[in-house]
């Protein structure tokens, strides 16, 4: 890997309006492009827009999912990508050849080609088909990449296999923060209010998202992601409300270390850059750690435990 620079952003999409979420991406590669950002990634179904999907019909559903590659969105992604010579990543829902509905993410490069992750741990709506590979590849950058969408993050086997398949940057597309659970210990709802009211009161806005519902919760586990696997992680999430959720943006670039090289904190749609040292990888804790690997000893990794449940079930269970 060479060093490079990227960016991260985070916005409020707006659900079902392709259109204008394309017009808010194509606004921020442009800003990235001038700033000399080669890799620009934006946020979970950041094309569709992402929690009111829980609450449409199949033929909703089915009105708004597109091809990958072939489709409108991707080519208007891929047009994007050359016209700002920089690679792209964004997501919405798939209409598969096989008939099935995905959630995958979009990462299109410069020298016009592009590839797909489909979430291996979709929730959302029961139309959604879980993903079933991995995604890592080579980048025109220089640099090889894997990506992960949300949930798919929470499991370190995930990242970990991203790593040893030679992922050097992972792309992390999150719609996360406020959600809500029943669990105490675990994100809570933000109140409308206290975000309709955040010019007005930036000190409440603030104790929400840096807190335990927001970045407070993120700076318990992503670090570790970047930190154990030895790898640059680019962190991208929503903003703003998200049908009856609050997202918490906190949109975040780490190094191997698991350092925070660039975030945001704001109440508000933003864009993070950040220059990538190639040379912390070698050394980094995370690669010397995965050098030390005994596979021998992980057979029961593979063995199911009878605890397994789908993300769907274990997510509207909280």
């Amino acid at each position: 890997m060479r060093n490079l620079r990227v960016a991260s952003v985070q916005f409020e999409c707006k659900p079902g309006d392709k259109a204008a979420n394309l017009a808010t991406i194509r606004r921020f590669a442009k800003e990235a492009a001038r700033a000399g950002a080669e890799i620009l990634v934006t946020p979970e179904c950041s094309i569709t827009g992402y929690w009111f999907l829980r609450n449409l019909g199949r033929e909703e559903f089915a009105a708004l999912a597109e091809p990958v590659f072939g489709g409108p969105s991707s080519q208007a992604l891929m047009a994007m990508s050359k016209e700002y010579g920089m690679t792209i990543g964004a997501g919405l829902i798939e209409r598969g050849d096989d008939g099935k509905f995905y959630k995958p993410y979009v990462v299109a490069m410069p020298d016009g080609t592009a590839k797909r992750h489909r979430k291996l741990h979709a929730f959302v709506s029961p139309h959604l088909t879980c993903g079933s590979e991995y995604t890592v590849f080579d980048t025109p950058h220089g640099c090889r990449v894997g990506v992960l969408i949300c949930y798919d993050c929470n499991l370190v086997e995930n990242v970990r296999i991203n790593a040893l398949m030679g992922a050097e940057i992972l792309i992390a597309p999150h719609q996360t923060g406020g959600c809500r659970t029943s669990n105490p210990h675990l994100m809570g709802v933000i109140d409308r209010a206290v975000w309709a009211n955040r010019e007005q009161d930036p000190e409440a806005i603030d104790r929400e998202l840096t807190g335990s519902k927001g970045k407070g919760w993120l700076m318990r586990w992503l670090p570790s992601r970047a930190h154990d696997n030895g790898m640059f992680l680019i962190f991208s999430n929503g903003v703003g409300v998200d049908d009856d959720e609050i997202r918490t943006g906190n949109s975040m670039i780490l190094d191997p270390y698991g350092r925070v090289l660039a975030e945001t904190n704001k109440a508000g749609e933003d864009m993070v850059i950040a220059d990538l040292d190639a040379s912390l990888l070698p050394q980094s804790t995370g690669q010397m750690w995965i050098c030390a690997r005994r596979p021998e000893l992980y057979g029961p990794l593979t063995v199911p435990t009878g605890r397994e449940r789908t993300a769907r079930e274990l997510k509207f269970k909280e």
